[in-house]
């Protein structure tokens, strides 16, 4: 039987993929458990969505999340020996042609927007952030010479503006109101 636990990390420490050890708190493990945190939150909007056609987007998304993050918490100085998944350039344009696809439906933005509206879209509001802090950790790793492929930041900037837009879209289609941030003056 597989266990779930392995006591390795009860002092602070945890492998990349390609046996590195290194603290818990590596920018690697930042990242990948920024972008795990995103997944989780996009599986919730996707609970709260409640649409088939959505949760084949999301499931997508997922996905490539999944990918992402093994390109993150691999070592980039050691040989791995098992085949990883990657990213490609079609899954960025993949959420550009889905961004296009929702905003058809939308009615033309106007000003800021307060999240909100109804769960669904406040929940995908929320995984836009955890999707922003991600981006800005990968950022981060490559302003420190840490190895990351060009793509992963590009793939994470695409998805916080495809999540905006799905969050407007979630809001459409639930028939919930968007509410235009007013500035004090």
């Amino acid at each position: 039987m597989f266990k779930i636990y392995t006591k390795t990390g009860d002092k602070g420490g945890t492998s990349l993929i390609g046996g590195v050890r290194v603290p818990k708190n590596h920018i690697r493990i930042e990242s990948y458990g920024t972008v795990d945190e995103l997944n989780s939150y996009i599986g919730m909007v996707n609970d709260l969505a409640a649409n088939t056609e959505i949760d084949t987007w999301l499931r997508e998304i997922q996905d490539r999340l999944f990918t992402l993050g093994s390109v993150l918490a691999t070592n980039p100085d050691k040989e791995v020996k098992m085949k990883l998944p990657d990213l490609h350039d079609a899954d960025v344009t993949w959420l550009e042609q889905g961004i296009d696809k929702m905003n058809e439906a939308l009615p033309e933005m106007r000003s800021f927007i307060l999240p909100g509206g109804n769960l669904a879209s406040s929940t995908c509001h929320v995984a836009r952030c955890v999707c922003r802090r991600a981006e800005r950790l990968c950022v981060d790793m490559q302003e420190h010479n840490e190895v990351i492929p060009p793509i992963v930041i590009q793939y994470l900037n695409r998805l916080s503006d495809y999540l905006f837009v799905l969050a407007r879209y979630l809001s459409h289609i639930h028939n919930a109101p968007e509410i235009p941030w007013r500035a004090r003056v």
